[in-house]
């Protein structure tokens, strides 16, 4: 890859777009192909903070979450929507909790976006915007949502210890919203979404793939067809990927079960069937014994009286 500290990723299925956290001045989004070649790069006029994960919508707009704040000093935190001509929209959004690190952005299908925090101690807290976002004014954020990861033993990340496995570094959700993934620098954690609740979606239990050993893995997306795709801040990294990851969270279909047909030698009756009137044969001829008994016993009676 020719592009440094790589923060934020998203795909179209024939192209890659990647956003770098030490872009001062000007928000750049690198377009780039599938040889991860940098092919053209879409300028927006804003002047980022520190911006460390991206995502796109269907219908190709783009959404920078500038987010970072490593020494919690910023009154409010940004998302900046991109078109693919690069015009942008600036919203200022504030924390009703006091400040927070955050490297992982969420947009659901509605079109509503979630920030994830990296969290050293606790769990990692969600939020979206309590109000209509604008342009002018900054909006208060909501919690909706807390994620806790357990520690594993995957290699990477740049920390020593098991702190590395559970501080949320990027997100992604597939192109139909179906499956949403976190990231932290040492896995992955894939959850379906039912009915397009990704609120519901974060309180389910995530199906975990280990991601390959990455000296800063923060940046995470799905191709259209469901590859999960990971990459690092790290110089020469390339961006990796794990096919069919998304089916992996997706619920199997109901199966459908048919009935098997008749065999050969017993005939299906129906309901209207005469055979269906006399299956009870044995109890039918008792009956019939019984009338044909009490009919000769009282033609003797009406003899005798005779």
């Amino acid at each position: 890859m020719s592009m440094q500290e790589l923060s934020g990723l998203t795909s179209d299925g024939n192209q890659f777009f990647a956003v770098s956290d030490s872009d001062n001045g000007t928000l750049r989004i690198q377009v780039m192909g599938r040889d991860c070649a940098v092919k053209r790069t879409i300028t927006a006029p804003v002047d980022p903070f520190d911006v460390e994960d991206l995502a796109m919508t269907p219908d190709g707009t783009l959404w920078a979450s500038d987010t970072g704040d490593n020494g919690k000093s910023r009154s409010t935190v940004a998302l900046h929507k991109v078109s693919p001509s690069g015009a942008v929209e600036r919203f200022r959004v504030t924390y009703p909790d006091g400040k927070h690190d955050a490297e992982a952005l969420l947009i659901d299908k509605s079109g509503i976006p979630y920030i994830v925090t990296k969290e050293p101690l606790g769990s990692a807290l969600v939020y979206r915007p309590a109000a209509p976002l604008q342009t002018d004014i900054s909006v208060p954020l909501e919690q909706v949502a807390r994620v806790s990861l357990s520690t594993t033993d995957t290699p990477g990340g740049p920390l020593e210890g098991t702190l590395d496995s559970r501080l949320v570094t990027g997100a992604a959700s597939t192109l139909d919203g179906s499956v949403i993934a976190l990231r932290t620098y040492t896995d992955a954690y894939l959850y379906p979404v039912p009915g397009g609740d990704l609120v519901k979606a974060l309180s389910g239990d995530p199906v975990r793939i280990p991601l390959p050993d990455e000296p800063q893995g923060e940046a995470i997306a799905f191709d259209p067809d469901g590859t999960l795709l990971s990459a690092s801040e790290g110089a020469g990294t390339p961006i990796r990927s794990v096919a069919g990851a998304a089916a992996l969270a997706r619920p199997p279909a109901p199966a459908t079960t048919t009935p098997p047909p008749p065999a050969a030698d017993q005939p299906q009756a129906s309901p209207q069937s005469p055979s269906n009137s006399w299956q009870n044969w044995p109890l039918a001829l008792t009956f019939g014994g019984i009338v044909l008994v009490a009919a000769l016993v009282i033609g003797l009676r009406l003899r005798r009286r005779a």
